[in-house]
């Protein structure tokens, strides 16, 4: 629970049943004014994917599963205002940008919280649940991938804890857009 004024937040997993918001709040942060540069996916074309894929998606992502964690602020009316994602990444593998996993990590995406909400404190309260989730699953480390031309989410990040690897690649990874590049940003665990 956060409690921010007059208003308290459930700060929580999602449940595999609760699709239907986590397709709805992926597609609110897909209409942001910065989604081009914190989003590798745009609103038209989640606009195209099946039911089964948002099943899928909050399926492997809620309250239980292992291997992500969709953690979410929900209104005392039920509205989720915000949503962070871990995944985990195990040494030996390849990241999604095809680069090698060293070390078990904590990956944080899809950070999104709704623009009347802004500054209420609950992007750290949903870090907080983020790393919390990623330490308790024996993450060594938590990193993250941000545009570098986003600078307000840069800053956030720094004022969390999380620094700059000085890993640089092209926007979505070797391949991508050499033109727009993404910085990682990451932190110990402690």
């Amino acid at each position: 629970m956060c409690t921010n004024g007059s208003e308290s937040y459930v700060i929580r997993s999602i449940r595999a049943d609760e699709w239907p918001a986590v397709k709805e709040l992926r597609l609110a942060a897909l209409q942001d004014p910065v989604a081009h540069l914190a989003f590798l996916e745009t609103y038209e074309d989640a606009l195209t994917r099946s039911d089964a894929y948002w099943q899928e998606r909050a399926a492997g992502a809620c309250e239980g599963a292992d291997g992500a964690q969709q953690i979410i602020a929900e209104r005392p009316d039920g509205v989720w205002v915000g949503t962070a994602t871990v995944l985990m990444e195990e040494p030996g593998t390849t990241d999604w940008a095809g680069l090698p996993v060293e070390l078990k990590q904590g990956h944080v995406v899809g950070v999104f919280v709704r623009p009347e909400e802004r500054g209420s404190g609950l992007t750290d309260v949903l870090f907080d649940a983020a790393l919390e989730w990623a330490w308790s699953r024996g993450a060594e480390r938590v990193r993250l991938i941000v545009h570098e031309d986003n600078a307000r989410a840069q800053r956030f990040y720094r004022r969390v804890g999380f620094e700059p690897s000085g890993v640089v690649m092209p926007l979505g990874g070797p391949g991508g857009d050499e033109e727009m590049r993404e910085l990682e940003f990451v932190i110990e665990r402690p």
